[in-house]
């Protein structure tokens, strides 16, 4: 056998077995007449040691030529380290070596295999097998492991059923761009890789599966960001004879098990508000609310009052920031300034300081007294000390603005804290959303999502009313998940079809196998998925998705480790039934 023991296991109960160890050497330090190294493997570090009066010459000699990253096999004897280690596990221990095996060598590493490494990010991806050698990438692989077994265990634990679906499906025209796959035994035809598995999952609800889950890979092509890559992973779930209660108290359910077990927390509340209401305080539909920064809204009080910048807005909204009423003039004209970037759009801002001995000092003195100022602290709730800073503008575009400010100056002011974890629901979405370039109502989550029941008689008059029985989990500002209560009537689906501008003949050739299967007994079903990626990086402490998968793909959704997506051959295009121009 290649090891008996782990290179994480050993201590001082071990003193004087026998033991056989492979892995990596981290590093060796050679004194002439003595020699130390650190041998590595997934679950720790063992020191190992040889001198020239207990090893072999030839053992020794060896050891001397070993390079970093070498491969190797130990046989030797656990005692006592003179130098104790209580940073690592193995810190009382070190192996006296008798026998070593070179499995390989190894070229030296483009960059240092450290915790703290001095490799940039580029070339870290390139040879991404040699970082996830690092324990900070290897950890987070762990971790995520730990959340997906977690997630088996209380689905399973529910009478939930793990299924698999299809990965070569058929394009749909609504979401984003598909990723397709041409087939060769069908000339000019192509499978679609599924942006999630949504049909499926309803089809298996009509199949009488009832409960079912699924951790499965998902593709879009789709621009991309720090947190999106165009393959990524959901928990996908679905469950028939629901109403939306049902799969709220299920999922709140799950992620208090995540939590407790991850994290060791206990969260009690999950509050719930409607997109609306999410929309005028926050300025998003995912709000953090860890922290507070409520949005005031100051149109009433802060108009008509010989001030044409707000006079002229449809909406002059502020927030009150804690303690920052100390805030220099270089300060705020810096805020000024990074509202002003392209990536915010603002114009400018106008401040206000709450100073503490209950008087206000503003940008906009010339035209609000004290007694104007006074009622904008009310309304955004403001404090002696705190600093107020006021928007305006387009209603939509001003509180895109003010959200993001919102965030930036949490961030900066320490309010998002990795280790708080602050839960909510999101519902009452609009069912569908109007779009100036086609002209047409899109779904604003998929067509089969089902419109809250009091509101089915707007959708021909008034559909833009229209309010869907959806409903996002948003933890710490950022998505993890979403889903609906199903349209499971044939008749219903088809009026919500017609009003997505398919034609009958478009309807039955995209959908007509759902439309179908509802003929045959389809229960009430509803169903939810979270973003595994998403929820692991929250979980885990970071923002950046990226650092919990194993081989992810840049920001131009490139693998720079295997060089993909790649040209391939004209032989393979023939056969594909492609020509390139």
């Amino acid at each position: 056998m290649y090891r008996s023991h782990t290179c994480g296991e050993l201590n001082a109960s071990h003193i004087n077995t026998e033991v056989t160890l492979a892995g990596w050497v981290q590093k060796s330090r050679d004194k002439g007449f003595m020699v130390w190294i650190d041998l590595r493997d997934r679950y720790g570090i063992t020191q190992l040691i040889l001198d020239e009066e207990r090893t072999d010459k030839s053992v020794f000699e060896k050891a001397k030529s070993l390079g970093r990253e070498f491969v190797i096999q130990i046989k030797g004897k656990v005692i006592e380290r003179e130098s104790k280690n209580k940073n690592i596990p193995t810190g009382e221990i070190e192996i006296l070596v008798s026998e070593l095996t070179i499995l390989n060598e190894a070229m030296l590493p483009p960059f240092t295999i450290e915790d703290e490494t001095d490799g940039g990010e580029d070339i870290r991806m390139k040879y991404r097998y040699l970082d996830i050698r690092r324990n900070p990438v290897k950890n987070n692989l762990l971790f995520r492991h730990k959340v997906s077994m977690e997630v088996r265990k209380f689905l399973s634990d529910k009478g939930f059923c793990e299924i698999e679906t299809p990965y070569l499906i058929k394009s749909t025209p609504e979401g984003a761009r598909d990723f397709v796959v041409p087939s060769r035994m069908n000339e000019g035809q192509f499978y679609a890789l599924p942006q999630s598995p949504q049909t499926f999952k309803q089809l298996l609800m009509v199949g009488g599966m009832d409960k079912y889950f699924q951790i499965v890979k998902c593709f879009r092509d789709e621009d991309l960001r720090a947190d999106r890559q165009p393959e990524f992973t959901q928990i996908d779930c679905e469950m028939a004879f629901v109403e939306q209660e049902d799969i709220l108290d299920m999922f709140e359910g799950l992620t208090r098990h995540l939590l407790k077990e991850i994290k060791g927390i206990n969260v009690d509340k999950f509050p719930r508000i409607t997109y609306d209401y999410a929309m005028k305080t926050y300025g998003n539909d995912k709000p953090d609310i860890r922290f507070d920064m409520k949005f005031g809204e100051l149109n009433e009080i802060a108009k008509h009052k010989e001030f044409p910048v707000f006079n002229t807005a449809e909406l002059v909204v502020g927030i009150a920031v804690p303690g920052c009423a100390s805030y220099s003039r270089k300060e705020i004209d810096a805020l000024i300034e990074w509202v002003k970037r392209p990536q915010v759009g603002a114009l400018g801002m106008v401040y206000v300081k709450c100073e503490e001995d209950g008087t206000f000092k503003s940008s906009v003195d010339k035209f609000y007294d004290q007694e104007d100022l006074k009622k904008w602290a009310e309304a955004t709730n403001a404090k002696a000390g705190d600093l107020i800073l006021v928007l305006s503008g387009e209603a939509n575009k001003t509180r895109g603005q003010l959200s993001a400010l919102r965030m930036e100056l949490a961030t900066r002011l320490g309010l998002r804290k990795a280790d708080e974890f602050a839960p909510l629901w999101v519902i009452d979405f609009p069912l569908l959303e109007w779009d100036e370039e086609s002209a047409r109502y899109h779904a604003m989550h998929h067509p089969f999502t089902s419109p809250k029941p009091e509101d089915i008689k707007l959708i021909e008059t008034e559909p833009g009313k229209v309010r869907a029985n959806a409903y996002d989990m948003v933890l710490n500002g950022n998505e993890i998940g979403g889903g609906s209560i199903r349209i499971h009537d044939k008749e219903l689906q088809s009026r919500m079809f017609d009003l997505l501008g398919f034609s009958k003949e478009e309807a039955e050739a995209q959908f007509g196998f759902l439309m179908n299967a509802f003929e045959f007994g389809a229960p009430p079903h509803g169903g939810l998925a979270f973003g595994l990626d998403r929820l692991v990086s929250i979980l885990g402490g970071q923002e950046t998705i990226r650092d919990f998968i194993a081989f992810p793909k840049n920001n131009s959704g490139r693998d720079v480790m295997i060089d993909a997506p790649a040209k391939i051959d004209d032989k393979q295009l023939e056969e594909l039934h492609i020509k390139l121009k």
